[in-house]
């Protein structure tokens, strides 16, 4: 289903998001064959509610559906595509990057519909699945929006360093009708999009994209850190609040935004933290009350992430023994 076009150029592609920066990235137009990408439009789900729900809970404006292949006889299709040993293949020849593994649950990918008002935080995603322990390499996002204006929002942004304000450096695209954005993913590759904010006239349109996660067994030593969650960076102040400016009720209500996001990623850290503090202790009061059996123990993540660690250790022990056994 991708364009005879895009793997026409694969050779010239692959060396372009090599070479990007900040971080490893390419931006194809008519990525898809252009009755696919239609049939995606065509075919995508109503807003759900129900698949709105944030990560402490709560309803938002992003609906996620994963279970795609429900969805329509052509959905299931390109699922089945998006799962194939081709299509691997043809992601690893347009990255450089082998081996590449699909995610048959799409877990966190699938249908992405962002309504008015919504916003994605500047972030790196969580690095490992731990269900499978695969190391997260690859976001491929294809946009579905025939009318979008870049004075709307929510394009997509790839940023530098997003913590220092003043030498950050970003890169933007708009969310735009088979234009797809490939980037890898690693401890640095920060990226999101600004509020999306809609005329009046234009309330019933949303930001629709289709998400796919690829992963691998390894990556490079250097990159392996233990396994987190996704980390979120609240925007900084606009840069019209400067001393002297007079507040306006669009300054005024942009601040209430960006400190309501902001008190919303301490409020979900500090959930995480206890959750995981929670389950620390009852992972030690088992270990101590001797009722932690044999197969417990092997399939905890605890002890996933400690095997990981040995082979990791393991594997540069035999490639520097190799490289300095002279020595």
């Amino acid at each position: 289903m991708l364009n005879q076009s895009t793997l026409a150029q694969a050779l010239e592609i692959q060396h372009q998001f090599q070479q990007a920066l900040p971080f490893r990235h390419v931006a194809i137009e008519n990525f898809l064959e252009p009755e696919a990408c239609e049939n995606l439009l065509k075919d995508f789900p109503a807003f759900d509610p129900e698949k709105a729900r944030n990560e402490m809970g709560d309803i938002g404006g992003k609906a996620v559906f994963e279970k795609v292949s429900g969805i329509s006889p052509f959905y299931a299709s390109f699922y089945r595509y998006i799962n194939s040993q081709e299509f691997l293949d043809r992601m690893s020849d347009l990255t450089g990057i082998p081996d590449l593994m699909a995610d048959a649950t799409l877990f966190g990918g699938g249908t992405h519909d962002n309504r008015h008002g919504q916003s994605l935080d500047v972030h790196i995603d969580f690095n490992i699945d731990e269900r499978r322990m695969l190391h997260r390499r690859v976001n491929l996002l294809i946009y579905l929006n025939k009318e979008w204006d870049e004075t709307w929002g929510g394009n997509i942004e790839l940023h530098s360093d997003p913590r220092n304000p003043q030498i950050n450096e970003v890169k933007s695209w708009m969310p735009l009708f088979n234009r797809a954005v490939i980037f890898e993913t690693n401890e640095y590759s920060w990226h999101g999009f600004e509020r999306i904010n809609l005329p009046a006239e234009k309330k019933e349109l949303s930001r629709k994209s289709f998400s796919i996660y690829l992963y691998t067994k390894d990556r490079p030593a250097e990159e392996v850190v233990a396994p987190h969650t996704t980390i979120y960076v609240a925007r900084p102040m606009p840069k019209a609040i400067q001393v002297g400016h007079t507040l306006t009720q669009d300054d005024v209500t942009q601040l209430n935004i960006l400190m309501a996001s902001r008190d919303g990623l301490l409020s979900m850290y500090q959930k995480l933290l206890i959750e995981k503090e929670q389950r620390l202790r009852d992972f030690l009061k088992l270990n101590q009350d001797g009722a932690m059996d044999h197969n417990t123990i092997l399939s905890s993540r605890s002890w996933k992430l400690i095997m990981m660690l040995h082979r990791i250790r393991y594997r540069l022990n035999r490639f520097f023994g190799r490289k300095g056994g002279d020595k």
